[in-house]
């Protein structure tokens, strides 16, 4: 499935659309170059999702989470400055990942074969016009 981002004005219709096409997965990861939008996608998400907490980069504290109107939370990882991917499970990575809760995880590859395989795999690319192509 693939969705494009025309620009900013765009990008909470493709969130919303998005949200409609992932069915019951709730582990996402987001995988795409430096600079590309994971984060701004996210936020468009949580927006999309009700989500009134400030939704930044959790580059520095790892994991940041978002309340949800209906009282569940979202969790954000940002796996960039690990080190080590045992760093993940350090700070109780399972027990998020199992909460039931909607993970949206960027740099999934930081952590190598930490995910589960039920991880809604997601890739962003920068086309020349600067659209983004979302697909999973």
């Amino acid at each position: 499935m693939e969705f494009i981002i025309k620009d900013l004005n765009s990008i909470n219709a493709v969130a919303k659309d998005f949200l409609s096409k992932i069915g019951d997965n709730k582990i996402i990861s987001f995988n795409a170059e430096m600079g590309a939008g994971k984060t701004t996608f996210i936020k468009a998400i949580c927006n999309v999702l009700g989500v009134t907490d400030v939704a930044t980069s959790p580059t520095f504290s790892i994991v940041n989470e978002y309340n949800m109107p209906n009282g569940n939370l979202i969790y954000h990882f940002d796996f960039y400055r690990l080190e080590e991917p045992e760093e993940a499970l350090d700070f109780g990575l399972y027990e998020y990942l199992d909460s039931g809760n909607l993970c949206f995880i960027e740099w999934p590859e930081m952590i190598g074969n930490l995910l589960p395989n039920n991880v809604l795999e997601v890739s962003i690319k920068v086309k020349e016009n600067q659209e983004r192509v979302i697909s999973f």
